[in-house]
């Protein structure tokens, strides 16, 4: 099971990295290279404990759709989702947050499983745990120059 790990510094206090990393809307913006929106669930504003959210993205060149559930929340250092349905076998993508002094270190820890056994370790090596380490620090670096804009 493939895990990846993403650290982001961002000039910007916690409360407002965490309340970006779990906004909908924001999401939507930090993603639009896969065309990502919500489709269902709650589809606008700040996600909560509970809360789910159906999106529908385009990877490799095939409009899929994922839910995911907040199963975990602590504000603001903390979140967990988890996949309810989709591509993935299973996923739980863990959102931390550490204040610094200057600062807000935003860390990604995205565990999944892919589909298929052994063809899906083999579509991990050769190209889909590369694929999902680009995402996340393409969207964490998004969701920086966000925040970094509202300081």
């Amino acid at each position: 099971m493939p895990v990846i790990i993403h650290k982001q510094f961002i000039e910007a206090p916690i409360r407002l990295c965490f309340d970006l990393a779990r906004n909908v809307d924001i999401h939507t913006k930090t993603t639009e290279s896969t065309k990502e929106k919500a489709v269902a669930g709650t589809t606008h504003g700040l996600l909560e404990k509970g809360d789910s959210v159906t999106w529908e993205a385009t990877h490799f060149g095939i409009k899929q759709r994922l839910t995911a559930k907040v199963i975990y929340m602590e504000k603001p250092v903390k979140f967990i989702d988890i996949m309810v349905k989709g591509a993935f076998h299973s996923f739980m993508h863990t959102h931390e947050f550490v204040e610094e002094a200057d600062g807000t270190f935003m860390i990604d820890t995205f565990e999944y499983k892919s589909p298929f056994g052994f063809f899906g370790v083999i579509a991990d090596k050769l190209f889909l745990e590369k694929y999902m380490t680009v995402f996340l620090a393409n969207r964490a670096r998004e969701l920086k120059k966000i925040a970094e804009g509202m300081c």
